[in-house]
């Protein structure tokens, strides 16, 4: 069964309503010939046969077009192929009742018209009913065919918001097991890391030789470093889960130029750095200057920035100043997390951070950090 459909959905619809019209214009030459015919009546059945073309774009017209050809000859194919086409089409139930009256009521009248009521009334009226009945047969089965596809298509919609809930529950239990993940991390592995880069420290302090001190030095550099991507690494698993926030690129130096041009702000970026500093004194740097460039953009509107990246023989730093405000700026409520994880950021790098206001009226944010290698 599903092979002979599958088999039938194959056929081109041209070609199907070409076989309708033809096996039509069979019908109606039958109940045509050797009767005594006139070229109106052979007009009619041919316009009935030939609008059936139209009966995918066109199911009500062709459905008039097929009634005169009832008047004149007792056809079935057209008309009922023109009710079933209407039925598997529309939703107007009126509509289909009315054009089953119509089909019924034409193929009850006889030609001439004046015959019609000449004979007995009883039975034009049971003919009236029988037909009425025939009429409604292709409308039924246009009906159900119609009812099938909204359920296939109602089945499909089913299973897609079935997919659509698994992959929602998938994304649920992932995230799940990413908080809980990133809760393990910090509250144990970050703690371990932060107790080594602590006492990695107090050895580096309280060492005689130089040896040990440079030994306690890489351990505590390692640990820092290491503190660093963990606490990335948390940052990425609490994230909502999207591919853009796993796979974007941490930032350098090499993007403190395109931060400062969306900024927003008229910004200068003068000096430069050593090119042996590490990874995580790079993001510090570039998350001390973004930090900043927000707190003008939010708290000094219409100010002017300079960014200025320096080092000698043993520090490093950047140095962010800000002119005074030109107008007025609109109060927001703020807990000042973003220094105070500016100054935890530099602590990880052996460094301080400052902040302030100047003279002039503006601000001035500075980081320093000793060198050592990457």
């Amino acid at each position: 069964m599903s092979t002979g459909l599958a088999l039938w959905r194959r056929v081109p619809p041209w070609a199907v309503d070409t076989a309708l019209v033809a096996l039509a214009a069979l019908d109606a030459w039958i109940n045509l010939f050797g009767e005594d015919t006139t070229s109106f009546m052979w007009a009619c059945a041919a316009l009935g046969c030939a609008a059936l073309f139209l009966r995918r774009r066109s199911p009500l017209t062709v459905v008039l077009l097929t009634l005169p050809t009832l008047v004149f000859m007792d056809v079935a194919v057209a008309p009922f192929a023109a009710l079933y086409t209407l039925a598997a089409h529309t939703r107007n139930r009126p509509l289909l009742a009315g054009c089953a009256l119509l089909n019924a009521a034409a193929s009850t009248l006889a030609w001439p018209l004046s015959n019609t009521f000449d004979g007995d009334r009883a039975w034009t009226l049971v003919q009236f009913v029988y037909t009425l009945a025939t009429a409604f047969a292709p409308v039924l089965v246009g009906q159900l065919v119609q009812a099938r596809h909204d359920l296939a298509r109602q089945l499909v919609e089913v299973e897609e918001a079935r997919e659509h809930e698994r992959a929602l529950y998938a994304q649920t239990v992932l995230a799940r097991e990413r908080a809980q993940l990133a809760r393990e991390m910090h509250d144990v592995v970050s703690h371990q890391v932060s107790l080594i880069a602590v006492q990695a420290g107090a050895l580096q302090v309280a060492a005689k030789d130089r040896q040990t001190r440079d030994g306690a030095r890489a351990i505590r550099a390692l640990s820092v470093n290491t503190l660093d991507e963990l606490r990335h690494m948390v940052t990425l698993l609490r994230a909502s889960g999207g591919k853009e926030t796993e796979l974007a690129p941490q930032p350098t130096l090499a993007d403190l130029q395109q931060l400062i041009a969306n900024s927003g702000i008229e910004t200068t970026l003068i000096g430069e750095l050593p090119p042996h500093i590490s990874t995580t004194a790079q993001r510090t740097i570039y998350r001390t200057v973004q930090e900043a460039l927000t707190n003008v953009r939010k708290h000094a509107p219409g100010a002017r920035a300079e960014v200025r990246l320096w080092h000698d023989a043993h520090d490093f730093g950047v140095t962010i100043t800000n002119t005074a405000p030109t107008r007025p700026s609109v109060p927001l409520p703020s807990a000042h997390h973003g220094l105070i994880g500016l100054k935890e950021r530099a602590e990880l790098l052996d460094g301080t951070l400052t902040a302030g206001p100047t003279p002039q009226g503006g601000f001035k944010v500075g980081l320093r950090a000793p060198s050592r290698p990457a």
